[in-house]
């Protein structure tokens, strides 16, 4: 699979028959306009009331560096929020003070600084959407993950950049993301990489950081092994996140309970081809936005040492 353009120059990648790329345009769909509304009481008036109550907002928070005009912006923190002012505000602060306490995570999240976890094939989107409209992130966590290849740390962050690029999509605000994990071949030496700080770290980063609405957790191929791991999470886990996990196994019958099987790749019990796209083409397609990304890098709260 290469990578192609349109006459745009929006860079795409073809699987089977499906177009993979960023969609960035508005929603103009009757199906996502209606779900906003139902879901999110998206309404030209709640957005134009939205904004404005945000900007006011967000001008008091004088040591946070952000585009405080760009509307666009904005709304992928609105969104998720419901279109609360408060919400979002509250979530831009936590986003971006999270990114401030994690630098070793966080700093330079943009594709050029991050290879590892997408040369390995680690982690993938997938297209279509499914019939909820969910983007769908399949993570490599068995098999293809070898850590001192691909250390932890370089798997979270490509996880982020991942995300990232799907929080810009306005049918991901409103809609959301299924995240699948393939726990098959997972190890006691790929268990021994997790620390319970980690643990924590992330589950925070889920539950009260990130603007995006996390749908569900799909756990597939897990061995009994998993259990220890998981073990390590669960503590950290509020109710809403841990309603929103589920394990299948090796059953694809019980997955497909959840995503329509033209979503998924024969492995995974759909019907779409199992050569998905390789991480190589999709940083690929992430790297042409890097000036993007490293614009959104340089957003956030000032410090005495980035003065």
């Amino acid at each position: 699979m290469a990578l192609q353009f349109e006459p745009d120059g929006t860079p795409f990648v073809m699987w089977a028959e499906h177009k993979i790329k960023l969609e960035t345009s508005p929603i103009t769909e009757d199906f996502y306009v209606e779900k906003a509304k139902i879901e999110l009481r998206e309404t030209p008036e709640t957005i134009q009331n939205s904004l404005e109550e945000l900007k006011q907002l967000l001008k008091r928070e004088t040591n946070l560096v952000i585009p405080i005009e760009d509307d666009n912006f904005l709304l992928k923190f609105l969104r998720p929020s419901k279109f609360y002012p408060e919400s979002a505000f509250k979530k831009i602060q936590a986003y971006y003070k999270f990114r401030l306490s994690h630098l070793d995570y966080c700093r330079d999240l943009f594709p050029s600084n991050i290879h590892s976890a997408f040369d390995h094939s680690i982690i993938s989107i997938l297209s279509p959407r499914d019939q909820h409209g969910r983007r769908i992130m399949f993570v490599e966590s068995g098999e293809r993950w070898v850590p001192r290849d691909v250390p932890l740390r370089e798997v979270f962050r490509g996880v982020q950049l991942g995300l990232e690029a799907a929080m810009v999509e306005p049918r991901t605000q409103v809609c959301g993301v299924s995240v699948i994990l393939d726990m098959k071949g997972l190890s006691f030496s790929h268990i021994m990489q997790f620390s319970p700080s980690f643990a924590k770290m992330v589950v925070d980063w889920i539950q009260d950081c990130i603007p995006i609405r996390l749908k569900a957790v799909h756990i597939i191929n897990q061995p009994y092994l998993f259990n220890m791991l998981f073990a390590i999470f669960k503590p950290f886990m509020r109710e809403k996140l841990r309603s929103r996990i589920f394990f299948h196994g090796s059953d694809k019958k019980s997955l497909l309970k959840h995503i329509n099987d033209e979503a998924l790749m024969k492995r995974a019990g759909g019907i779409l081809p199992d050569g998905e796209i390789s991480g190589d083409v999709l940083w690929k397609m992430l790297h042409h936005y890097e000036d993007s990304f490293r614009r959104a890098d340089s957003f956030g709260y000032i410090t005495n040492n980035n003065k």
